[in-house]
């Protein structure tokens, strides 16, 4: 699967359960009619259960110079929940998951079904709102690295 090129992206939540960030490249576009993303979350690490606990997330696509967002998030460093968070700046918008300030876009999402498949949970969410789109250049991961577009 690491011969894939794909956008990286952040996928947050908070709520009930708590506050988690992930980095990922498994997001998709369901439908524009509503508008629906779907998430494939690893089902190893038991805190991703906070984004069905939760029941919103949010989707940040992100830009290249997020890549020290997304090291955070994906584990390098072993951080701590609070220092990867820190490695950003975060708003919220309609669901109160964190959105990042300065991603591409994000794409603020009501969980509307949820399901395991194999090793992954996959999360399909309606988008409640959408951040400021900006400028910049994609990040993207292929063959394990860091790649811009």
């Amino acid at each position: 699967m690491s011969h894939f090129a794909a956008s990286v992206c952040l996928v947050t939540t908070d709520g009930p359960a708590g506050r988690r960030g992930v980095t990922v490249t498994s997001v998709c576009s369901v439908s524009d009619e509503p508008p629906t993303l779907l998430v494939c979350l690893n089902q190893s690490s038991a805190s991703n259960t906070r984004f069905d606990h939760n029941g919103v997330f949010a989707v940040n696509i992100l830009a290249s110079h997020n890549e020290p967002v997304a090291r955070a998030f994906s584990g390098e460093g072993k951080l701590e929940l609070e220092e990867r968070f820190a490695a950003g700046r975060w708003a919220t918008l309609a669901t109160g998951a964190p959105i990042l300030a300065d991603a591409l876009v994000s794409f603020d999402c009501r969980v509307i079904d949820s399901r395991p498949v194999a090793t992954h949970r996959v999360i399909l969410g309606e988008v409640l709102a959408i951040g400021e789109p900006t400028l910049g250049e994609s990040l993207l991961y292929r063959a394990r690295r860091y790649h811009s577009l």
